[in-house]
């Protein structure tokens, strides 16, 4: 499966993207600013431009896992939405400088820490239904390809006009 996030609107604290599956457009996506990194950077020059909880991951081709289970969000008194999953999210391997980033449910930049949310942006600078989204990610593409073994791909790219 791949999995496209096509980064659209930048703003000075938000990135705004539209996620496609298997080249067909699937929702939009709110992330931490982008500051320019690139998968093909040193681990070092992108930490001199990462602000902790606060920075986009870099464009790039990452593989997903979904075998592991985040230790926040196994916390299903607080995350209830993450129980069917076993608190199992989509976790992008390989990021520099990055650790524990995942694709899941929030409403704005303040819920990603460097993580990428599903939802529409039907409000400006917010995703809504982001719930109802993540389930339909999960359910529909992400279980499925998992179960029967898929490579899981996300690439990340810039397409501002």
């Amino acid at each position: 499966m791949e999995i496209l996030l096509k980064r659209t609107y930048a703003c000075p604290t938000y990135t705004i993207g539209h996620v496609y599956i298997d080249g067909k457009y699937f929702c939009d996506a709110i992330e931490d600013k982008d500051r320019g990194l690139d998968q093909s950077m040193s681990v070092n020059e992108i930490k001199s431009k990462k602000v902790y909880k606060e920075t986009a991951i870099p464009t790039g081709v990452y593989d997903v896992a979904m075998n592991i289970a985040s230790g926040t969000f196994s916390n299903f008194t607080r995350y209830p939405w993450a129980k069917p999953y076993g608190g199992k999210l989509p976790r992008l391997k390989g990021v520099k400088g990055y650790e524990g980033i995942l694709m899941h449910p929030g409403s704005d930049q303040n819920s990603s820490a460097g993580c990428l949310i599903v939802g529409e942006n039907k409000v400006k600078g917010k995703v809504i239904n982001s719930q109802a989204t993540f389930k339909r990610l999960m359910d529909d593409y992400l279980v499925p390809a998992y179960k029967k073994g898929e490579r899981i791909r996300i690439t990340i790219k810039r397409a501002y006009k």
